[in-house]
Formats: C-alpha cells, sequence, structure tokens
C-alpha cells in the first residue's frame, strides 16, 4: 500500500507518475495484468507483456507503440486501453488519457485503477464533479487503497472544500494510523479549515463574542494579556453565556496573581457549566492560592 512509509524524504502531494506508483506498488497494476494476458489470444501475450516492461523502465514511446499494436491486432480488452491511458497521463495528454481509461471502464467497470486515474485525469482538466465521482468510485472498489484518498483531497482543496480535505485525511489516517505524513498533513487541512472558519467568522459576524474570543486568544499568544482581558470581556458583553469566556478570564487573572478577580470569574464559568472538569480544577488551584 502506497501509505507505507518510505523514508524522512517523501512527499505526498506528488504528481500522477506517484499517484501510478502508489497503484503499482499496492499490487492493483499486477491484478490487472494477469486478467488481461487471460483475455488476451495467446498470439498477443509477449507483446504487451513487452509493453508493460518498457512503461516500468520508462520507455513511454516503445511501450505506447506495443499497446497500440495490440489493439489494432484485436486486444483491446479492458487492461490494455488502460494501460495506454497510464501512457497518455504520464505524458500529460490527459484528453486522451481519459479517453482510455473510459474506454477500459466500459469493458471492466469494477477495475480501481481505472477509475482512481480516471478521476486524476479529470481534476487535472478543472472537471472536478466529475473527479469526485470517480474517485468515490475508486475508493469503493478498492477501500484500502490511499490512492483514491489522496486525490480527492487535492480535488476538495482545488474547489475550496475545506471540510473535504480534513475528511479524506482522517480516512488516510484511519488506514495507516502510525504514518506520520497522513498525521502532519491532517493537521495541516485541519489548520487550513481554522483559518477558513476565522474568515466566516468575521466577514459574516465581525462583533460576535467569538470574534471577539478569537481576537484575545491571538492577543494572548503574543503576550498581550491586558488587551485580551479587553477583547474578553467586550466577548461577554455579547454573550455573557458563553462557556469558556470566564474561564479565560480567570486562568488570565491567576496568572497575573489576582486570585479575587480570578475568583469572581471561575464562579460565574461554574453557574454556566457546573460540571465543567476544567473549571473545577481552576476553582481548586484559586482556592490554593488565596489560602485559607
Amino acid at each position: 500500500m502506497c501509505g507505507a512509509s518510505t523514508g524522512p524524504n517523501r512527499r505526498r502531494n506528488v504528481g500522477l507518475a506517484s499517484l501510478l506508483a502508489c497503484i503499482l506498488s499496492a499490487g492493483l497494476w499486477g491484478a490487472g495484468t494477469g486478467m488481461a494476458q487471460q483475455d488476451l489470444p495467446e498470439s498477443l501475450r509477449d507483446l504487451f507483456e513487452a509493453g508493460v516492461m518498457a512503461e516500468k523502465a520508462g520507455r513511454l514511446d516503445e511501450a505506447e507503440k506495443d499497446f497500440q499494436s495490440v489493439v489494432l491486432q484485436g486486444g483491446g480488452v479492458a487492461f490494455v486501453r488502460h494501460n495506454l491511458g497510464t501512457i497518455y497521463q504520464q505524458r500529460g495528454d490527459h484528453t486522451r488519457a481519459i479517453a482510455e481509461f473510459r474506454a477500459a471502464i466500459r469493458m471492466q467497470p469494477g477495475f480501481a485503477p481505472s477509475h482512481i486515474l480516471l478521476g486524476a485525469s479529470l481534476r487535472a482538466t478543472g472537471a472536478f464533479p466529475e473527479a469526485i465521482r470517480e474517485l468515490e468510485r475508486g475508493s469503493e472498489l478498492a477501500p484500502r487503497e490511499p490512492a483514491a484518498h489522496l486525490e480527492l483531497a487535492k480535488v476538495y482543496d482545488q474547489i475550496g472544500d475545506r471540510f473535504g480535505v480534513v475528511n479524506q485525511y482522517q480516512i488516510l489516517c484511519a488506514l495507516a494510523p502510525g504514518d506520520p505524513e497522513y498525521t502532519y498533513q491532517m493537521a495541516q487541512a485541519y489548520l487550513r479549515l481554522s483559518q477558513w472558519c476565522i474568515k466566516e467568522i468575521r466577514r459574516g459576524a465581525p462583533e460576535s463574542a467569538r470574534m471577539y474570543e478569537i481576537r484575545a486568544e491571538v492577543l494572548l499568544g503574543q503576550g498581550q494579556a491586558e488587551r485580551a482581558i479587553h477583547f474578553y470581556q467586550r466577548a461577554v458583553q455579547v454573550d455573557p453565556s458563553l462557556p469558556g469566556l470566564h474561564l479565560a478570564l480567570a486562568q488570565i487573572y491567576l496568572d497575573q496573581n489576582r486570585p479575587g478577580e480570578a475568583q469572581r470569574e471561575i464562579t460565574q464559568e461554574l453557574a454556566l457549566v457546573p460540571e465543567s472538569v476544567a473549571a473545577k480544577a481552576l476553582a481548586g488551584r484559586i482556592a490554593s492560592r488565596q489560602g485559607p
């Protein structure tokens, strides 16, 4: 499976040639080759195999010639058309690649790599809805193959669907829990989702309690505690029932050695969410700071 670790210099955001390598390493290519050999006339099997070896060696012109010869001699089975598609895709000729992958799918609808690579070429041409449909079909046929989810993440990123990107990396992390690259990319996807959410709040509700809370959190991260207090207080004025605001203020006041004000805020927090474990823990710390 292409989710297996290949060293610290590996990159996931790779081109279509690397996507093809993922499918090759997954064993899907070999399975399809076997099916193609069975369907081909015996007289064409050596020619087809020569094309496969040429493609694996990077001799694309030679491979294309062999596969086209197989087709012209009556061997236009699904996997031969699929292989022609991979040749065109590696050259960046996505129009011809799409035609070949579609032909392969008509002959053999259940072959996952054709759907995945068709989705990749559709993505490259900007046909995003069709790309999503083909990639989702590929993932249904090969549920443990990461390539479809990696391509889907790229499509969703291109169309600005931040939730979609996060979802695909969640799936990849579930497929390979120990893979640091998937975990890193999921963190990046969450970061971009967070940034998008903040922009949406700023655009749609610039004077909301949440917007003031975000400003306070940014200022607190910059070490500007007094300014952060100001914006937390503005947030409380807008929505006094929003949990977390009094908790944040109580923590700041305690850090500033102002236990009386911290106590006032934590009391209000516990009135809103009496079951809050964090608020109860902070209340205990405040009590110990105040003494008997």
